[in-house]
């Protein structure tokens, strides 16, 4: 881990073109556009450098809940309370395909590593898989286990790791046919995987956010300080993993060290419900999303 990673606490951009609430945003794979989805119904796309808006994509009927970059730069995907996944072409911004079969609002959507399988959870319970190089509609595996709505998402080379209400975190091994489940007790509306894949952040609605090691499934540490009680709040890692990033419900961002646990800082620049925080894949900036309408981009 690079000990000299340091955290991006000024506010270089403030977006506000959503109306309404701001329920994801994801930077894509180079760092330089970062897309946002919200309560509008609308997918903005914007360049990270500038500040400015490229493109704004209208197709959805519902709110925007989760949008997926795939790893090949060419398309993207997202879900929402439309009961279907959206494929969207990334250079012509527009829509490729769409799936239908989940009978729920659809609150998570990832890509496979090499970006030829979609994964989708539903408030339905269910997640399902799809294959992006074939022409039917029909899904080719779906999971049943969950007993509660699916809120993340995590997909490794051959894993799906699911977390659910039911406060469930099921962990799919696809190639071996082996399910394990582990019962962390809460709620769980957040994953995030380290960038070496040997541990896994989960955020679950008692206040804390918890580091498990991914092999034995053991506790490795807990962040707690924010306030995470009530809405789906998505948390991650910072670009070396030395950083935890969650928001509060505050309005507030919270940053721990990884490996003590101990708040680093705290960053004030939103009103409401501090909705999602992505980390630039790049450099040290970040992207936080909130229910007041508002997108930053720290530096």
């Amino acid at each position: 881990m690079n000990s000299q990673e340091t955290l991006p606490n000024t506010q270089r951009f403030v977006l506000r073109e959503h109306q309404g609430a701001v329920n994801v945003c994801r930077y894509n794979a180079e760092g330089n556009y970062c897309l946002t989805g919200g309560q509008d119904k609308h997918i903005r796309l914007w360049n990270t450098t500038t500040g400015l808006k490229v493109i704004t994509l209208e197709g959805h009927g519902w709110e925007v809940l989760d949008i997926a970059v795939a790893s090949d730069h060419t398309r993207f995907a997202s879900g929402g309370g439309d009961r279907s996944v959206f494929l969207w072409h990334a250079g012509r911004g527009e829509l490729e395909r769409k799936w239908a079969g989940h009978t729920q609002k659809v609150n998570a959507v990832a890509f496979n590593p090499y970006s030829n399988v979609l994964v989708s959870g539903s408030f339905d319970t269910q997640v399902r898989l799809w294959d992006l190089r074939s022409s039917t509609r029909a899904p080719i595996q779906v999971l049943r286990d969950a007993k509660d709505s699916v809120m993340a998402l995590d997909v490794a080379d051959h894993t799906i790791t699911v977390g659910s209400v039911d406060g469930f975190v099921r962990t799919y091994d696809i190639r071996q046919g082996v399910l394990t489940s582990d019962y962390i007790g809460h709620p769980v509306v957040s994953l995030s995987r380290t960038r070496d894949g040997t541990s896994l952040l989960v955020g679950t609605l008692d206040h804390t956010l918890r580091l498990f090691d991914v092999t034995r499934g053991s506790l490795l540490n807990q962040y707690t300080g924010h306030r995470n009680g009530t809405y789906r709040i998505r948390s991650c890692l910072s670009r070396a993993d030395t950083l935890v990033m969650g928001g509060s419900e505050d309005g507030t961002i919270w940053c721990w060290n990884t490996l003590n646990a101990q708040p680093v800082d705290t960053l004030k620049g939103h009103t409401n419900v501090v909705t999602c925080v992505s980390f630039h894949p790049r450099e040290s900036s970040m992207i936080s999303a909130s229910a007041d309408g508002s997108v930053i981009i720290w530096d």
